[in-house]
This record gives structure tokens, C-alpha cells and sequence, in this order.
């Protein structure tokens, strides 16, 4: 039996390589997620591989977000016993511009980062490598990593600027600079740019002179000892030798890139899944053309065991092949991967792919098992079937009743629905789980059910075909004659379709949502924005007393500052303006007054409600480090508004609990005195606001479309990533005519012989495949719409208040499904034109 189903293989290539390609597709995607983030993690432990090199022990805070080490600390450290030396470091965000300072260095959204540099008589970690140049030893002076310094386009002895957002315009937030020197850092890719300054600059620039970012310590014993003792002196700070410091490195990235891969691996789920229905169904389709094959076999003497055993030797066959060969593709997959999110200037660091046995065994064990578990229900029928029963001509064309699967799947759908509806009534993670188990109920239940409703719809369908004639009642006939093989050749594309429908909603959704929120909350004319691939720079200091001091046109300038404090347990998150916001953006006070004062907050009214806050009351606010309290009064509670977030402060408290290097701007607001040349006040702000280089001028639509662009960015991405699911739904399309052209093979050759023309049998093909198609989108769309309103209404809180259904996008995604069809059917009717009429009608 081994040697039948190997020579059956043989003998049936192109079968064997449509098979073949959905395994290949479905295991690449999984093997390409795992090579990808795995290169990544490798790329990662190298760059953090020489962090804290030769320290000790690390003193530094718990919240990254925090004013620091305090030097009262540093001094207290340096006097303990066991202390050999102590080295403190300050850090901060910065931009770098280029030699005229009109133009930021992009660096697609990675960090760009300014620090001190200690002598290495004074370090206690590793000092850096110079490849070029000298360390800066004064003000004025800077060394650059030679990934940075690339990127720039600079060289030592060049002469550029720098920016630092947190300074405000009597600071000079630019600076001219010279490059001295270039620096070595491991894996040094990704858009990273490293500016190392003197000490006793960096000290100026990033911090308020009583705080450093960390200090690095030297033991003259166990270093371990001594870090034990400091940790119980200083309680509340992070304490750590320096292996722990590389591991919390490490382990703050693996966090991220798990993210990164449960988000590919769940892609690749989705091609997996749609894969197997695309196996399951060419395996029914084998073993139903087979049943004679087979059932002449039992004649013959092989057991039931041998015939269901030799389908299943077929799919370990397949599956090992397509497993293999997935494999190689995946790690194709992951440098085209790369590639892309390169083109998007991500600024992921890049190195040699990575290929982990545990790779390996994942892609070969899924593709094995997906693919003997699709072929074993075919297998066990046709070992069931009584072998004279087989053999009788009207046998294969018999099927099971559809009552029980269809009665099943209305009540999944039911419960579905229910589902759905009973998480979007609230919102939060636990109303998007109830919404996902919905989800899976309401796939299931389209599973179960669609080969009942596939009668109906393509019955109802074939009223766009009926302009064809015989060939469209022929075409339509022949899409409702196995309802099971049409439904489970469709369901590849509705679960496609799906996602497409309801990632497209969530765009729509989040576009308008952004645009209401604009239209009706911003009411200047003009909002002034920091560079939109960084959410780590924002706006300078400076820009307001910039715009105050030069724009007459303007007769509102509020600068909108980022701020977060603690209260608790729980860090909330919110704005300090620099001046009135009434006639700036339009919000709702629903309890007290919006007149701060020095010590008074305004809070959303879900944060007041998590708290159970209410206005007049007294609180104390902390920084993120819990090192210092400030007590405070909530003034006011407004309605919730994602443009205040949780809390406003007034600029006392915002300097009392946001660190020095953490000080800029989110957004700011100009709105223009009445009668203004808007034109002209746009051409004075670009004047104003040029010195900055990274400001964008931007009117409220404007400001919407910047906001479109990257969400559509993101959609593009996870469109490329689905694009996989549709093209093995395609692909399965292509296979399942091809088999159905093989299986109707006498019938085809006696449409022939009775004066068929190959026209006409080709387009017989053509608008079956374009019906099957077309009822796949419309349940997939449908099914996408549903699903996409639950998870929307889930979203609430988030900002994503509008539900906007893209029926223009929807309306091409069924017509480009139309068309997807006809394409599909190219190969497959071309084949069945060719079917020789007596050959077909003769074979047996």
C-alpha cells in the first residue's frame, strides 16, 4: 500500500503540487514570524551585549520617567565602605539637524539620544571606541556613533546643529556643535543616533542640576555584597549588578518583540487555517474521485486500515514536502519582511537571519499534523464504504444530509451573535474577549452552515449570470450541485474577506473618529505638531514665546504639554497648557470650574469615577518615581475628551513632577484674532517656528490627513500580511476547479461530443468560479461588518467613538472578488476545453 499511494502521487503531479503550495504557504508564514523575531532578539542581545560592561553595581530609578538619582544619593553611595569608585551619567532626548538646522536626521521613530561622556579615568563601565576623532572635553563638542553619524552624513570636524526639545527659547533649544569624534556601537543599525557631550554640558542640557540619570559603582570586593547592602539602604531605587541591568535590557525587548511575534504568528494562523480547509477539501475531493480506485482495491484484498492508511501515508508524504519547503520560504518570507518594514523606515536593527532548531521542528510538526488531521476524515469515509457500493456510478455523487450541521451551525450563530452583542455593550478587554469568543462562534457557525445557505445565494447570484444563457443556468448549476465542496472552497475566502472587512472598518472608524474629534473639539485655526515618525520627540519648549514673539495674527497660542503623575497604584496620563484653553479647544466641564490656579487639577470624568473623586476635593499627586508628593485640589471634572487625556495641570505642577529631558511640547494650538489673512498667518508661523526645523504648520484638516496618513500606513502593513490568506484562498479556488474539471471529466467530454464549443466550456468554468467566489465575499464582508462593529463599540474609551463602514472599499473588494474568480478559473477551464470528447466519454 506504501508503494500505491507513492506512485498515486506520482502519477497525479500538478494535483500534487496545488497541495503542496497551500501546505508550503500556510508553514511559511509560521516559520518567517519565528526566523524574524528570533534575528531580531539576536541582533538585540549583541547591541545590549556590552552594556554595563565592567560595572558593578547600577543605581538608577525604577520609572524611566522619573527625575533621577538624586546627588545627595551619589554622595551618600560614595561614601559607603566597599566603594571604589562612582560614575554618574545624565541622558535625554535630542534632535540632530543637519549643518544649516532646517532639517531634522530622520530616524524612523528610534531613539535619538543625547548623553554624558565620562573619561575612562572617571568610568566605571567600559569606555566607548573611537574609530575616528577624540572625546568632547568642552562645550560645543560632541561624538556620534558611526551608525548616527552615517545616517547624518557627518564626519569629525564637521559642523552641525543640535536640538533639545526641553530647553525653552532663553535656554537655546539649538546648538551649534562640532563633531570631534565617532564612536563604535555593537549591532549599530536601526536609525539609533548616540550624542555623547562633556560631562558638565550634558549635566546642563538634561537635567536640573540636582538629579543624574543613573550611577554605575566600582566594589574593591564583592561587588554582589555591595549591591545587596546599597539595595537596602536605597529602597526606593532600581539596584542592580551589571548582568541584571544587560537581562532587564534584554527582557524589556523580548517583551516588545513578543508582541511583535504573537502578531505575525497570529497571520500566519489565519493563512494556516484557511490553508487546511483548502487540504481538507482537496483531500475530500481526491478520495470522493478515488472511490472506485479504492473500493476496487478492497476487492482486491486490502483491508480498511490499508486503503484509509495509504490516503494518510499520501498527506505525511505532502506534508513533509510542504513542510520542508515551507520552511525555506519562510526564511525568504522574513528577509522580504525585513525589507518592507525597512522601506517603512522603521529603524529595526538588521543581522544575519537566525534559524533556531525549535524553528525548524515548529514548521515541520505544524505542516505534518495540519495536513494528516485535513486528509484523515477523507481517509476514514473511504475506508467505511462497503467496496461494491463504491463501484456503482451513482455512488460518488451521493451525499450526506445536511440537516444536523446546519441545525448545529444556527445555533453557534446564534450564540454568536449574542455574543457579539453582549461585549459591545461595554468596553475594555474583557468585552473584546467576549467579542472574540462571539467571533469564533459565528465562524464556526458560517463553517457548519454555509453549505445550506450556499443553494440560496448562488441560486439568488446566478440572476447576474442569467444574460449567458444555457452556459450561466449550466454554471450556476454546476456551483449548487455540491454544496459542501463550494461552501468549503468559498470559507477560504470569506475568512480572508472577513479580517479585510473589518481592518478596513477600524481605519474608517478611527479616521472619522480622529476628524469628529477635531471638528468638534479643536476650534484655532492652526495646530503646530512635532515630526510624525517619532512619539519620542515632541514639540520644543520654545515654540510658544516663539510664535507670541513674531505672529501678531495670533491672539491664542497654547502650548500643550505631556505630563504624567501617580495617584496610587495608577499612573494617569494627561496635558499641561501654558495658558488658557477655553477659546483654543472646545470641552465640556461637568462639575467645578476650569480656573486652576497654582494648585488645582481638572480631571476626566472616568478618571474621577475610578477614583471616586469629585470636584473641591484634595489629593496628592506623585511623580511616576514616588519621591515626591504634591498635594493638589480638583477644581473641575470635564467629560471624557482623548485631546485632555486623564488629568490637566497647571505649569507649577507640571515642573514640580516631569523631569527636566522630559519637557516638550505635545501639540500647540494658535488660534487667530478675528479678520486675519489665514494664508499670511501661516507663511508668519513657518517663519517663526523654522529655527525649530522639526515644527509642521498644519490646518485642522490638514492635522487630519497627517493623522490618516499613519493610520493608513499601519493598514497597509496588516493588508500586506492578509494578502497571504487571500492568495491562498485563490490558490484554492484554482485547485478545487482543477480537481472538479478532473472529476467531471465524462461530463465534459459529453458536452463535447453533443456539440459544446471549448468557448463555451471554458466559460462554463468562468462564471462558476466567479459565483463560488462572489458568495464567499458576500458572507465574508457581512460576517466583517458584524464583527467589526462588536470590536468598534469595544473601542469606546479609546477615542474610537465613530463606527464609519467603508462601502466604497467593501463595493470594490466584491467586484475585485467577481474578478478574482474569473482569474482563478483561467487554468482550470482551459483544461476542461481541452478534454478529448471520446477519450472522456470512453474512460472509466
Amino acid at each position: 500500500m506504501r508503494k500505491v499511494a507513492l506512485r498515486n502521487l506520482a502519477a497525479h503531479k500538478v494535483r500534487l503540487a496545488l497541495t503542496l503550495l497551500s501546505v508550503v504557504l500556510g508553514t511559511a508564514f509560521i516559520a518567517g514570524s519565528f526566523v524574524f523575531t528570533d534575528t531580531l532578539q539576536r541582533t538585540f542581545d549583541g547591541l545590549f551585549a556590552s552594556q554595563a560592561k565592567g560595572v558593578d553595581v547600577r543605581v538608577s530609578p525604577k520609572e524611566q520617567q522619573s527625575f533621577g538619582v538624586p546627588l545627595g544619593v551619589v554622595d551618600m553611595v560614595s561614601q559607603m565602605d566597599g566603594v571604589r569608585a562612582v560614575a554618574p551619567s545624565v541622558q535625554g532626548p535630542l534632535v540632530v539637524l543637519d549643518p544649516e538646522g532646517k532639517k531634522p536626521v530622520q530616524t524612523g521613530g528610534v531613539p535619538s539620544w543625547g548623553q554624558s561622556y565620562i573619561p575612562p579615568e572617571r568610568a566605571v563601565a567600559e569606555p566607548e571606541t573611537f574609530l575616528e576623532g577624540v572625546p568632547p572635553a568642552a562645550a560645543g563638542e560632541v561624538a556620534l556613533n558611526s551608525g548616527g553619524a552615517e545616517r547624518a552624513g557627518l564626519k569629525v570636524g564637521d559642523k552641525t546643529k543640535v536640538l533639545i526639545p526641553s530647553q525653552s527659547t532663553q535656554q537655546r533649544p539649538v546648538l551649534d556643535v562640532t563633531v570631534t569624534g565617532i564612536y563604535e556601537v555593537p549591532s549599530d543599525t536601526g536609525g539609533f543616533i548616540g550624542v555623547l557631550f562633556s560631562d558638565a554640558q550634558a549635566r546642563q542640557l538634561f537635567t536640573d542640576g540636582s538629579h543624574v540619570a543613573f550611577i554605575d559603582i566600582a566594589a574593591e570586593g564583592s561587588g554582589d555584597e555591595l549591591r545587596d547592602r546599597i539595595a537596602a539602604a536605597l529602597p526606593g531605587f532600581k539596584v542592580q549588578n551589571g548582568e541584571q541591568v544587560r537581562a532587564d535590557l534584554k527582557a524589556q525587548v523580548s517583551q516588545a518583540l513578543n508582541f511583535i511575534n504573537y502578531f505575525l504568528l497570529a497571520f500566519g494562523a489565519i493563512a494556516l487555517i484557511v490553508g487546511t480547509f483548502i487540504i481538507y477539501n482537496t483531500f475530500s475531493m481526491i478520495v470522493a474521485q478515488r472511490l472506485r480506485e479504492l473500493a476496487l482495491l478492497r476487492a482486491v484484498g486490502a483491508s480498511s486500515g490499508q486503503v484509509g492508511g495509504s490516503v494518510v501515508a499520501e498527506a505525511l508524504v505532502i506534508g513533509l514536502l510542504g513542510s520542508a519547503i515551507g520552511l525555506a520560504a519562510g526564511i525568504g518570507l522574513a528577509f522580504g519582511l525585513s525589507a518592507v518594514l525597512n522601506a517603512f523606515d522603521l529603524g529595526l536593527p538588521t543581522g544575519s537571519m537566525a534559524v533556531l532548531p525549535r524553528t525548524a521542528v515548529v514548521a515541520l510538526v505544524v505542516g505534518l499534523v495540519v495536513t494528516v488531521i485535513s486528509a484523515y476524515a477523507p481517509a476514514r469515509r473511504a475506508a467505511k464504504i462497503p467496496p461494491v457500493e463504491a463501484m456503482r456510478e451513482e455512488f460518488a455523487s451521493a451525499g450526506e444530509s445536511l440537516r444536523v450541521r446546519t441545525a448545529i451551525g444556527a445555533a453557534l450563530a446564534v450564540l454568536g451573535v449574542a455574543l457579539v452583542a453582549l461585549g459591545a455593550r461595554s468596553t475594555g478587554g474583557s468585552a473584546a474577549a467576549t467579542v472574540g469568543v462571539g467571533a469564533l462562534a459565528l465562524i464556526l457557525a458560517v463553517l457548519l452552515a454555509a453549505p445550506a445557505l450556499s443553494r440560496p445565494v448562488v441560486g439568488g447570484l446566478g440572476v447576474l449570470i442569467r444574460p449567458f444563457g444555457p452556459i450561466g443556468r449550466m454554471a450556476r448549476n454546476n456551483a449548487a450541485r455540491n454544496p459542501r465542496r463550494t461552501a468549503a472552497t468559498a470559507f477560504a475566502l470569506t475568512l480572508g474577506l472577513m479580517l479585510v472587512s473589518a481592518i478596513g472598518m477600524l481605519g474608517s472608524s478611527a479616521k472619522a473618529s480622529i476628524g469628529v474629534l477635531v471638528d468638534k473639539g479643536v476650534e484655532s485655526e492652526y495646530v503646530l505638531s512635532g515630526p510624525q515618525q517619532s512619539q519620542l520627540i515632541g514639540l520644543p519648549l520654545g515654540v510658544p514665546d516663539a510664535v507670541r514673539a513674531a505672529v501678531p495674527e495670533a491672539d491664542e497660542v497654547v502650548g500643550f504639554r505631556g505630563v504624567a503623575v501617580q495617584s496610587g497604584d495608577i499612573r494617569m496620563t494627561g496635558v499641561a497648557p501654558d495658558g488658557p484653553i477655553d477659546r483654543a479647544l472646545n470641552y465640556e466641564v461637568l462639575d467645578g470650574t476650569d480656573t486652576l490656579g497654582e494648585s488645582g487639577i481638572m480631571v476626566s470624568k472616568a478618571t474621577a469615577a475610578e477614583h471616586g473623586w469629585q470636584a473641591g476635593q484634595q489629593i496628592d499627586l506623585t511623580t511616576l518615581d514616588r519621591n515626591q508628593k504634591v498635594p493638589v485640589t480638583i477644581a473641575g471634572v470635564y467629560k471624557n475628551t482623548p485631546l485632555l487625556a486623564d488629568v490637566v495641570v497647571p505649569p507649577a505642577i507640571f515642573e514640580q513632577v516631569t523631569p527636566p529631558a522630559f519637557r516638550s511640547n505635545f501639540y500647540v494650538l494658535v488660534t487667530a484674532k478675528p479678520g486675519t489673512d489665514l494664508a499670511q498667518m501661516r507663511t508668519d508661523l513657518e517663519n517663526a517656528t523654522d529655527q525649530f526645523a522639526v515644527v509642521q504648520v498644519q490646518d485642522r484638516e490638514q492635522f487630519k490627513g497627517a493623522q490618516g496618513r499613519q493610520i493608513n500606513t499601519l493598514l497597509a502593513i496588516l493588508y500586506g500580511l492578509l494578502a497571504l490568506a487571500v492568495v491562498i484562498a485563490i490558490l484554492g479556488i484554482i485547485n478545487t476547479l482543477a480537481l472538479s474539471v478532473v472529476e467531471r471529466r465524462r461530463e465534459i467530454g459529453m458536452l463535447r461530443a453533443v456539440g459544446t464549443m471549448r468557448s463555451q466550456v471554458r466559460r462554463t468554468i468562468y462564471l462558476e468560479s466567479m459565483l463560488i467566489a462572489v458568495f464567499g465575499a458576500i458572507v465574508g464582508v457581512i460576517l466583517g461588518i458584524g464583527l467589526g462593529v462588536g470590536f468598534l463599540r469595544t473601542l469606546r474609551e479609546l477615542g474610537i467613538d465613530q463606527i464609519d463602514i467603508p462601502w466604497g472599499q467593501l463595493t470594490l473588494v466584491l467586484i475585485s472578488s467577481a474578478v478574482v474568480g474569473v482569474l482563478a478559473a483561467l487554468w482550470p477551464g482551459i483544461r476542461a476545453a481541452r478534454t478529448p470528447p471520446l477519450a472522456a466519454i470512453a474512460d472509466i
